[in-house]
């Protein structure tokens, strides 16, 4: 039977989207087979389910009944027809999932003084502990205890098994009296307060002119328009007075008719005096002049979105007011923002204990990049992106720093850098931006680079030039340790990224190339593939390090490393130059590391495949059970991985640079946002061991 978790809050307006997504974070990372399941979902579209559904592509989502449904079966008495029904739903999603997140209802069918126990009489008819969810919004310290005690005291009478309490949407200046307040009540189950964030209550300008039906008069794309409104305002006075009011993210509804107005608000966007403004609502059914709307599409880094309504100001005010912010499968911002409230606030770990999960043997590859995150941050690294600028690059620091991953640097310019910082919602702080061409840290690692390049002659002038570059810049950062790791690559060719590493961070001692693997996620193993990307044809003596380096990364990221040296014979049963250079790759391997489990020559299924292995190679600890794998040259290798990519569907995180003093890795250029932030992870890894 699965194992099972119910999540009950005991009044609405909780933010169950919040706990529903982190524990769905968290057990995707120790549970292969999950499911999601909402025993009762509202009448209209059920937003939750679909976020579930979309961050968790793999998990079962079901549910049994709609608010209606139920309302209408317990008028008529029917109440078992409802708890059997829920059942029957629940166990059949039991079948093929080994863990089941049920999330309760939403208080907005089945009456709110009956629905608490309904929740507690759904868990007990399922089996599942409960999580009870308390709403810290607007109250004390006194309150908050008395709502803990009252759900605890209900959900003991009802015989429900409580898993744990969390206290979400605490005003954070109350944060710490009512963590104090609830140790002194503490009961049996662990108890954690989340703090209230602004943004999570924030509607989207997309939700905004879905919901009050307004049609596009210049729309920008969806990043712009799924961006958080932060205030509303309503523009009538003067131009000069109208920019005194405005703040940074806001919506101004202003009649069609004021070109002036209308301009003004554009031009804030490009502006670095006056807030960002987030969109424009035209009422009275009135546009602006031909004229001023050609003038606003020709300013290419204006990209307002402009929507138009009939109603007139005041009513579209209070259509806009009436708006409530959901967090949609589209809302990037807002989940990045959910995970690091709960993963900073929660102990996941000790919850983890307490409901009993335990990790699979398997690691899928939502597990791995889950550990990927968790280890980023308990490291603490600074990482410096040099590629500061980059759309990618940007999309991806908004995620790392939301979930508090690491600490970041942008290279760039310093204005443009922070306009498209604050316009993903982020404070000013939270990324740190540096322009080599302005920043006093030039002439110091300068000064360090000539140092470093004395012996080829390099003189200041010319050291000083070498420093506007971004990458060089970068890598002298982490040479000098202002920071600890550096990404690159997204703009940049390998050999750009690559090659001040090799000039002034050069090797670990004992390794004499600098090589890369490939961590290959498949659905149910993580594999290792070096070297697929730097070393076109290792001699012996560097495939033997290559090896060496790849299993240490292996262990680095909890994979236990079985190395097959990879050749197209197997064992002694090949002939030619290029299966002796393996053969004497894995004899000066086992050499230098004889506590490794190193074998080859040997095929790639004879190493991946245990009846082939048994078959080919009997007597061998690797065949079969094979997880790092080395190939003789980088043809083989980079068409290898390619091809295990797109034909096996699967996910290749990387290249990750091995054999350097200090981290450095690079992108590919066709690169995607998930795969920086894997590779950003990756290297705050690294550097805890570096």
């Amino acid at each position: 039977m699965a194992k099972s978790l119910y999540i009950a809050s005991l009044e609405p307006r909780a933010g169950k989207s919040v706990v529903a997504l982190g524990l769905m974070e968290l057990l995707s990372a120790r549970v292969e087979r999950l499911a999601y399941f909402r025993p009762v979902v509202p009448e209209t579209a059920d937003v939750r389910s679909a976020l579930i559904q979309a961050r968790f592509p793999a998990a079962a989502v079901a549910h049994a009944f709609t608010s209606e449904q139920v309302e209408d079966l317990l008028a008529d008495g029917r109440n078992d027809d409802v708890y059997r029904g829920i059942l029957e739903q629940y166990r059949s999603l039991t079948h093929d999932a080994d863990f089941v997140l049920c999330d309760g209802t939403d208080y907005t069918g089945v009456s709110a003084t009956y629905e608490f126990a309904f929740n507690a009489e759904v868990a007990n008819h399922l089996g599942a502990p409960v999580v009870v969810l308390i709403n810290g919004n607007g109250r004390d310290a006194e309150d908050v205890v008395e709502s803990v005690m009252v759900a605890r005291e209900s959900l003991i009478r009802e015989g429900c098994t409580l898993a744990a309490t969390i206290v979400n949407r605490v005003a954070t200046e109350d944060l710490e009296a009512i963590s104090t307040a609830l140790g002194t009540v503490r009961g049996h189950e662990p108890e954690f307060t989340i703090p209230e964030t602004p943004l999570l209550g924030m509607p989207t300008f997309a939700e905004v002119v879905e919901s009050i039906g307004a049609i596009p008069v210049i729309p920008s794309g969806e990043v712009e328009e799924n961006r958080e409104i932060t205030g509303y305002k309503i523009a009538a006075m003067s131009l000069p007075n109208f920019l005194d009011h405005v703040g940074e993210g806001y919506l101004v509804m202003v009649p069609g008719d004021r070109s002036d107005l209308i301009a003004g608000a554009v031009a804030s966007r490009v502006s670095t005096t006056y807030p960002n403004i987030a969109g424009l609502i035209l009422t009275g059914g009135l546009e602006p002049a031909h004229q001023v709307l050609d003038l606003i599409e020709g300013i290419e880094d204006a990209r307002m979105p402009i929507y138009a309504v009939d109603t007139d100001t005041f009513q579209t005010a209070r259509d806009v007011a009436a708006v409530t912010a959901v967090m949609r499968p589209s809302s990037e911002r807002k989940i990045s923002t959910a995970l690091g409230l709960f993963e900073r606030h929660v102990d996941v770990e000790l919850l983890a204990d307490r409901i009993d999960v335990t990790r699979s043997d398997r690691v899928t590859p939502l597990m791995f990049e889950y550990d990927l995150i968790e280890r980023a941050r308990a490291a603490n690294k600074h990482i410096v992106l040099p590629e500061g600028t980059d759309d990618r690059i940007l999309d991806a620091a908004e995620i790392l720093t939301r979930r508090a991953v690491v600490k970041l640097t942008l290279l760039g310019e310093v204005e443009r850098i922070a306009k498209r910082i604050a316009e993903r919602g982020l404070p000013p702080g939270s990324v740190k931006i540096i322009d080599p061409a302005t920043s006093p840290l030039r002439e110091q690692l300068a000064r360090r680079y000539q140092e470093l390049r004395s012996h080829r002659g390099v003189a200041m002038e010319n050291a000083l030039d070498v420093m506007l570059d971004v990458n060089q810049f970068g890598t002298m950062m982490v040479e000098t340790g202002l920071v600890d790791g550096m990404v690159s690559g997204a703009a940049h060719t390998t050999q750009a990224t690559v090659r001040p590493a090799l000039q002034v961070i050069k090797t670990r001692p004992g390794v004499s190339i600098v090589s890369s693997v490939f961590l290959m996620l498949l659905a149910d193993r993580v594999l290792v593939y070096g070297d697929c990307a730097v070393n076109p044809n290792p001699t012996a003596e560097q495939l033997a390090d290559i090896a060496i380096s790849s299993a240490e990364t292996a262990e680095r990221f909890g994979i236990e490393p079985v190395v097959a040296m990879l050749s197209y014979s197997t064992g002694a049963s090949g002939q030619g130059e290029d299966v002796e250079r393996v053969r004497e790759a894995t004899k000066l391997a086992r050499e230098r590391r004889p506590d490794l489990r190193i074998d080859g020559p040997i095929q790639y299924d004879a190493a991946i495949d245990a009846s082939v292995g048994s078959k080919k190679l009997p007597e061998s600890s690797v065949a079969g059970q094979a997880t790092v794998f080395i190939f003789p040259d980088l043809n083989t290798g980079n068409n290898t991985y390619k091809a295990v990519q797109r034909s096996a569907g699967a996910i290749a995180v990387g290249p990750v640079l091995q054999g350097l003093n200090k981290p450095v890795n690079d992108l590919s250029r066709g690169c995607e946002v998930a795969d920086i932030v894997n590779t950003v992870a990756i290297t705050a890894i690294q550097a805890e061991n570096s």
